[in-house]
């Protein structure tokens, strides 16, 4: 990942509850580590592309950092815990059997839309956060 010195998280901006993902993000980040390309952008669809997930259906989270690239359940409790503090415990997660954390995430995000909604356009950033998104 040498075009992008902070680690991205790539979200469906067009999904309710990835954008409440992406707000959750951007309150408890407080060191700004995190930037962000929803998929239905430029820089999203060819992270995703370049990660082997289709950008025109996709069904996974992608985090993209120094370390490698993580889908699914292990994006999401290496990014909580690079929250920092407590949120570090979201790696008691891994005692789970991967399947299984898997298998739960993809049943929601496949019915995410049906569940949470979908929102005409992608989500919008203010000028103050700005600056974190690469689309």
């Amino acid at each position: 990942m040498t075009e992008h010195a902070a680690p991205v998280i790539v979200f469906d901006g067009v999904c309710a509850l990835c954008s409440r993902w992406v707000r959750f993000l951007l309150r408890f980040d407080r060191a700004g580590r995190y930037r962000f390309a929803a998929m239905q952008g430029v820089h999203g669809r060819q992270l995703l592309a370049a990660h082997g997930l289709d950008p025109d259906d996709p069904l996974s989270f992608l985090l993209v950092e120094a370390g490698g690239a993580f889908t699914d359940t292990d994006a999401i409790v290496r990014v909580l815990a690079g929250l920092g503090g407590l949120w570090k415990l979201a790696l008691s997660a891994r005692l789970l059997p991967r399947p299984l954390r898997d298998g739960a995430y993809r049943w929601l995000a496949r019915n995410r839309y049906r569940w949470f909604g979908r929102h005409d356009a992608c989500y919008l950033p203010t000028p103050a956060q700005a600056a974190r998104f690469l689309d």
